[in-house]
């Protein structure tokens, strides 16, 4: 591969060895630790699309899993009232038929919460893309934010979505919220350290990116982490095949304008 990388550095996917805790990453995790230790019922992961939230769950559920905890970490995007409890309870270890009644399932979801209490056990939900949930899994997710307030209970649930969109989640929910956490985007120093990390990573020993390419690729993607990774991954292909040394500003300009990843 071209400049002796024996792997793509810039792929987009749920990987947590190839998270990248900036600042507002570490700060947010932090934030999501809090949650849990101090026993907080609700609190909500905002940022805009691509910032890293649902990297960011990944992360803390993996982290919390290797505790011992129960995590059950979904996306309620598409799904119906069922069908989350189903994946719930899967979460959970349990089996269930999700073409069983909500009532059914929801019996088996809190009798499962009865014996993580007993357990003495921090029990998490993580639920992605919650701003764009269906009115009626929603409800079910009120419900369960609002299962048992005893002193007793050690129930956590982060609900993660897009900011400008979260009112969504109706008032009931947003009122039960103890915390709000805010992912912000990338500062070029950001930019800069995840680029060279996920080279570094990749077996590349030269700089790649020339001081240039990096303060334009920070700019075309606002700082948006997503959008770094695939302007950086796309800026590493038109490089590579116009067999280029470094790339420069006008190498991330033209991809992003040619291939309209992002309006310039």
């Amino acid at each position: 591969m071209h400049w002796d990388m024996n792997e793509s550095p810039f792929r987009n996917c749920l990987d947590p060895q190839r998270f990248h805790q900036s600042p507002t990453h570490e700060e947010a995790l932090a934030r999501l630790h809090f949650l849990v230790e101090q026993r907080r019922r609700l609190g909500l992961l905002m940022g805009p699309s691509g910032s890293g939230k649902s990297l960011l769950l990944e992360v803390f559920a993996g982290q919390f899993r290797s505790r011992g905890c129960p995590v059950a970490k979904l996306s309620l995007l598409g799904i119906h009232p069922a069908e989350m409890l189903g994946l719930l309870a899967a979460g959970w270890g349990l089996n269930l038929d999700p073409c069983e009644s909500v009532a059914t399932l929801w019996r088996s979801v809190t009798d499962r919460l009865i014996e993580y209490r007993y357990q003495q056990l921090d029990v998490i939900v993580l639920l992605d893309d919650a701003d764009q949930a269906d009115a009626n899994v929603l409800a079910q997710v009120t419900r369960l934010a609002q299962y048992d307030p005893s002193p007793e209970s050690r129930l956590t649930m982060v609900l993660a979505g897009h900011r400008e969109r979260m009112h969504r989640l109706g008032a009931s929910l947003l009122e039960l919220a103890e915390l709000r956490i805010d992912v912000e985007p990338w500062e070029q120093s950001d930019t800069e350290d995840f680029l060279n990390r996920s080279l570094a990573h990749a077996g590349c020993q030269s700089p790649v990116f020339a001081d240039s390419a990096v303060s334009r690729l920070h700019e075309l993607a606002h700082g948006i982490p997503r959008r770094v990774s695939q302007l950086a991954d796309l800026a590493l292909l038109a490089g590579a095949g116009a067999n280029l040394d470094q790339i420069d500003a006008d190498t991330v300009e033209s991809v992003c304008r040619e291939l309209s990843v992002i309006e310039v």
